[in-house]
């Protein structure tokens, strides 16, 4: 088991925002989270500290109303990642074992990434290990310095590198694992002697060394792991490099896409095999899809969806929180919301579950049984029930619950005007 440490306090100058960057999202689900998820996700991580600064009092919010198993810690002032790390001090103070740093803007680092990484940490019987990565181009990273045996010595950061340490393609990654009770005394003793004038995290190394500590670094495999969001473009980046890794998982595992370069997939979809997502689909949010099924083109998921086997969603069709049982199709423009859905139902082009009352605020239940069949353009007021075999006809606004194998229907009869258009001409 391990604790780990997460710097959140940022305040992201360059997202050029209101809200905090570690608050923006990808899929619908915040930066902080996915980091938050991906510790919690190793099954190793039994307390999380998150160090707030900007916006505190909002990404504080975030994890109170998120995460059991985590708590925000407040650094004001701003004096570096250094310092961001020995506000956690006083929480820590009888804590004999591995504390795992973080930072809460790299939403990409994975769980097995992390499992490995403390594996790794604790085989080598290291005090201290920083996650690296091999760039051919490192600039603005800071550097791994390492001894002839491979040791790691120190990591310079870029503004104060020599032209021959900028030169080194190994660079820190911003994750640590260490010993918490022989190196939190390095948070009384680090020092701002370098161009920023703060309190390096990165200095624990240097420090480690000097007290006869054993310093090790683990070379990540995938260094898109640990992409940084410092800005909207990075944000854009970040949401790509995510979405097609998600979009060839789900490829090889025998889902049909037909257009990976318009489709977006959550991280937290499941799809079963023989399913096919047609081009220009975006599905966010936790949602399970069975076998053979249809999506799109144009659809949106929005995620606490759950799809049986052989359901169609077609075209402009929006679905959320909504469980629709096999064998049924809801083929166009239609909207369906906090519903649940039986099977060989047929839900006509245009079809609207109101689900969201504006007074009240307060959102309900359709409930569609077996073999129903909507009629288009229908508006079905939740809550309500369309019982087993019920048919809507065409243009209904239904506001009552409909009995089992009834007709529903309430157009106003058809009115024709015998040559009313000769007599306007």
């Amino acid at each position: 088991m391990f604790k780990s440490i997460i710097l959140a306090a940022g305040k992201g100058t360059r997202m050029k925002s209101e809200t905090p960057k570690v608050l923006h999202t990808i899929f619908n689900k915040t930066l902080l989270g996915y980091v938050l998820d991906a510790v919690n996700d190793t099954g190793l991580a039994d307390e999380n500290f998150v160090i707030v600064g900007h916006q505190a009092e909002k990404v504080a919010e975030f994890v109170k109303d998120n995460y059991d198993n985590a708590k925000t810690i407040l650094q004001e002032p701003q004096l570096g990642t250094g310092h961001a790390v020995s506000m956690a001090l006083p929480f820590l103070e009888n804590y004999d074992g591995e504390i795992v740093i973080l930072c809460g803007d790299t939403p990409l680092i994975q769980s097995e990434t992390i499992r490995e990484f403390v594996e790794y940490h604790k085989n080598s019987q290291s005090d201290i290990t920083v996650m690296s990565a091999i760039f051919d181009e490192p600039a603005n990273y800071g550097r791994i310095i390492r001894s002839a045996n491979d040791k790691v010595l120190a990591i310079i950061e870029e503004k104060d590198a020599t032209p021959e340490q900028k030169a080194i393609k190994e660079i820190n990654a911003g994750i640590y694992c260490i010993n918490w009770s022989k190196v939190k005394r390095a948070f009384s003793e680090l020092n701002t002697n370098n161009a920023q004038g703060e309190y390096y995290l990165t200095d624990i190394i240097k420090w480690g060394n000097n007290n006869g500590l054993s310093v090790n670094g683990y070379v990540l495999k995938d260094n898109e792991e640990i992409f940084g969001i410092n800005s909207k473009l990075n944000l854009a980046q970040a949401s790509k490099m995510l979405n097609r890794k998600v979009v060839n998982k789900h490829m090889a595992n025998g889902v049909t896409i037909v257009d990976p370069d318009t489709t977006w997939i959550s991280p937290e979809t499941s799809i079963e095999a023989d399913t096919i997502i047609y081009p220009s689909c975006y599905i966010e949010g936790k949602n399970t899809i069975g076998r053979n099924c249809a999506i799109g083109p144009f659809a949106h998921l929005r995620g606490d969806v759950v799809l049986e086997d052989n359901v169609k969603i077609g075209n402009f069709v929006e679905v959320k929180k909504t469980r629709v049982k096999s064998h049924t199709n809801a083929c166009h423009l239609t909207y369906l919301g906090d519903s649940e859905i039986g099977s060989n139902v047929n839900i006509g082009a245009g079809t609207i579950t109101a689900n969201y009352n504006p007074l009240s605020k307060v959102k309900s239940k359709t409930v569609i049984e077996d073999n129903v069949k909507i009629g288009s353009n229908s508006v079905l007021v939740a809550p309500v029930e369309i019982k087993e075999g019920a048919n809507v006809g065409a243009l209904s606004v239904i506001t009552k619950n409909i009995p089992s194998w009834a007709l529903a229907i309430t157009r106003a009869p058809i009115r024709i005007v015998e040559d009313w258009v000769k007599r306007k001409m």
